[in-house]
């Protein structure tokens, strides 16, 4: 008894310490504790969960003879001599002669000459890097590397976590090494029979194993359980916030009717199968009347959401209630109320529409009859969120290309009308497991295929030295009564391209051309950055190289009337060249636009750039789209490459959206960290499939079982929601 008392006592101990403010922990102070903060990490929690970057694994170290050419390779030598050169003006290296019993082993740093201080010769080096041959030496450019002391042992696996000024990777790990001795024992917060199922191990065991494990089988163990920690516990907390949110609602059971037949004898089509599919699963959720709806409508370019989203607008009116549709854009907005309108009005369905250039009187008026119940939809931007919009009864939310707002703005309008169900669209295709992990709050509906297929679109990939054939594209296009689109990633110039996505060639570029010792840039030690395009120089050159058109810009700075005004010229014909940001990613809509350049493609990921190509071909006369692009290989492909062939390749966006989340983190994709979503850090989503699907069903069951994880069972995994997802969870429940 007094074993089993001293063992749950160190185990309680071992699990308040998670939550302990770093600065208690051994070796962490004054500058050291400053860079942990840096790095995010407030508790000891935060410190093991902070895993590291990579591994030298010595257990497989090679010396310098029988490390294989062509090939990553761990290499502990000695240094013998260390030599700083500077080839042209502001390029240095550092070169690095390592020895060891059975060769030489030559190292090139690039611009990082405090290494020339840093590496004294005699000193101990590990090195992991791709083994070249030249000159007659084996060779390594700009490996990775770590000094080791005379403790370091052999066939030891070492850690190496990233760390910031203040804080080497040597004394990140003495803390962490600190940090697992206080915490060495802990209650797991799984329970048990869950773990066991999962073949998962124990938390105690993985906190320690991902830090310093015996071998490389073990770290993967140790990663997998970490992965469904933060899955699982991510998915607590979204359907924990989404129930904080419906606390004391009543769901609304919506009565389809007379209004919903009339919109579907107005549809100038018959629904596809999964457009009946989907809106069958909207209307099931929508008369529920013990539940209120979350729903994800999911669907690529071109698919037909709107028209899907128009069945539960007219649902809406069968229950003589109100309907909200928000967009991310005016363009977008109004795109709606003229696609939406006239089947709404066949159907009696009353609506109107609201957004930055709205005219006050005619905003007032909109207000005045939403607030009396006279109309019974209502599209707009976020204007929808002012508190002078008031709904006598609201009963259903509709946001449109969700990710782009932030949590809290789909919720302030959620709360206009409490126990409205939600359904909110997205035309970027997202991958089955990235829906399930980030989106595992909301039930799915998808529709992968065009109900009309249209004429379609053909990508080709251009350099600079074939602009000509994009431009005679654009002059065919002219000539035959048809308009053109050219996108370009910056709006006037001087504008910072930080918020783009791909940097041309980084991956392999800089290096290559630094490993054979030359730069393309003139004193610069590194290939020159190809220019950015902008619409304001854009607009003028195109105005000279096209003197027959009429060319104006579209871009997010200009005012909401004048974005309405350039969108209505454009689909009027009277402009036939339209230079734009991605503001016209979705919703612009003009059958007549049949021809597409992209300046600058390298700089978007394929969700963005599948959108694009999506505002072409959707009339009857074939859509043609060129992506210009500066990315090099220099003998093996960039990201950037690899995403622009496979958008030449396929139209599924649904396979390229898989591509694209292979080559780049998921929050890229789909700006998570801009619009208030979380991230994923331990979890590989294209490998991490049965994880995934085991977290999600796990989550329901747990909450089935539990509903607030209330329970002594379940508590410890409340506890970690809050402490780990914290803002996720007290966004909306204030907990």
């Amino acid at each position: 008894m007094t074993a089993s008392l001293s063992a749950t006592s160190a185990r309680l101990a071992g699990t308040a310490a998670l939550a302990e403010d770093v600065a208690r922990l051994k070796y962490v102070s004054g500058s050291r504790e400053e860079a942990l903060r840096r790095l995010g990490i407030e508790r000891v929690g935060d410190l093991l969960l902070h895993i590291p970057r990579r591994y030298l694994d010595f257990t497989h170290a090679y010396t310098i003879e029988a490390a294989p050419l062509g090939e990553v390779a761990t290499i502990v030598a000695t240094v013998d001599r260390v030599t700083l050169k500077r080839p042209r003006p502001r390029m240095t290296v550092v070169e690095v002669s390592l020895v060891d019993e059975t060769g030489v082993l030559q190292v090139a740093f690039f611009r990082q000459p405090w290494l020339a201080q840093q590496l004294e010769r005699g000193s101990r080096l590990a090195v992991m890097g791709k083994v070249e041959f030249a000159y007659g030496f084996k060779q390594m450019s700009s490996p990775h590397f770590e000094k080791l002391d005379d403790m370091t042992a052999a066939g030891t696996i070492l850690p190496v976590h990233g760390t910031t000024e203040g804080l080497s990777t040597a004394w990140m790990r003495r803390i962490v090494s600190g940090a697992l001795e206080r915490v060495s024992c802990v209650a797991d917060m799984l329970p048990a029979r869950l773990r066991a199922r999962r073949g998962l191990m124990s938390e105690g065991r993985a906190l320690r194993a991902i830090h310093f494990p015996h071998d490389m089988t073990e770290r993967d163990g140790a990663r997998q359980r970490l992965a469904y920690d933060e899955l699982l516990l991510l998915q607590l907390a979204l359907r924990l916030r989404n129930d904080a949110n419906l606390l004391d609602v009543e769901p609304v059971a919506h009565t389809p009717g007379a209004h919903l037949a009339a919109l579907r004898d107005a549809l100038p089509f018959a629904l596809s199968d999964e457009q009946d599919v989907a809106v069958a699963q909207i209307l099931a959720d929508m008369e529920d009347g013990e539940r209120v709806m979350n729903r994800l409508l999911l669907g690529d370019v071109g698919t037909g959401k709107t028209a899907v989203a128009c069945c539960a607008l007219a649902a809406v009116a069968d229950t003589s209630s109100q309907a909200a549709v928000m967009a991310p854009t005016s363009v977008l907005a109004q795109q709606y109320a003229v696609k939406c309108g006239p089947l709404l009005e066949a159907a009696g369905v009353s609506w109107a529409l609201v957004t930055g250039a709205t005219p006050v009187a005619e905003r007032e008026e909109t207000v005045a009859r939403l607030a009396a119940g006279e109309l019974s939809v209502i599209f707009g931007t976020q204007a929808l969120l002012s508190d002078d919009v008031v709904f006598k009864r609201l009963t259903l939310v509709v946001i449109d290309e969700q990710h782009r707002f932030g949590v809290g703005q789909r919720n302030a309008l959620r709360a206009k009308g409490p126990g409205a169900d939600l359904l909110v669209m997205t035309a970027t295709p997202i991958p089955r497991t990235l829906a399930l992990s980030v989106y595992g709050d909301l039930s799915t509906s998808i529709i992968r295929h065009r109900p009309v297929p249209g004429a379609g679109v053909t990508t080709r990939v251009l350099t600079e030295a074939n602009r000509d054939l994009a431009y005679g594209a654009i002059r065919e296009a002219l000539e035959h009564g048809q308009r053109a689109y050219v996108v370009c990633p910056l709006v006037e110039e001087g504008d910072a391209g930080d918020g783009l996505d791909d940097v041309p060639g980084a991956e392999s570029d800089d290096a290559s051309e630094e490993a054979n010792g030359r730069g393309a840039g003139k004193g610069s030690g590194k290939p020159a950055a190809p220019p950015l395009h902008n619409v304001a120089s854009e607009v003028e050159r195109l105005r000279q190289v096209f003197p027959e058109a009429w060319v104006e810009p579209l871009t997010g700075r200009m005012r909401a009337r004048e974005k309405d005004e350039a969108i209505a010229a454009f689909r009027a014909g009277e402009v036939q060249i339209l230079v734009s940001t991605t503001v016209v990613e979705v919703g612009v809509d003009v059958p007549e636009a049949t021809v597409m350049v992209i300046e600058n493609g390298e700089r978007f990921g394929l969700a963005t750039l599948h959108q694009l190509r999506g505002r072409v071909g959707r009339g009857e006369v074939p859509g043609r789209c060129f992506v210009m692009t500066h990315a090099r290989s220099n003998g093996r492909r960039s990201t950037a490459q690899e995403r622009l062939e496979a958008l030449e390749r396929t139209s599924d966006g649904f396979a390229l959206a898989e591509l694209d989340l292979r080559l780049r983190h998921e929050g890229e994709i789909l700006g998570f960290r801009q619009s208030g979503g979380v991230t994923l850090r331990f979890v590989d989503l294209d490998a991490d499939t049965p994880i995934i699907e085991a977290a999600h069903d796990d989550a329901e069951e747990l909450l089935r079982y539990s509903r607030d994880l209330g329970t002594v069972a379940t508590m410890p995994l409340r506890q970690e929601v809050v402490l780990r997802y914290g803002d996720v969870f007290r966004e909306v429940s204030g907990g």
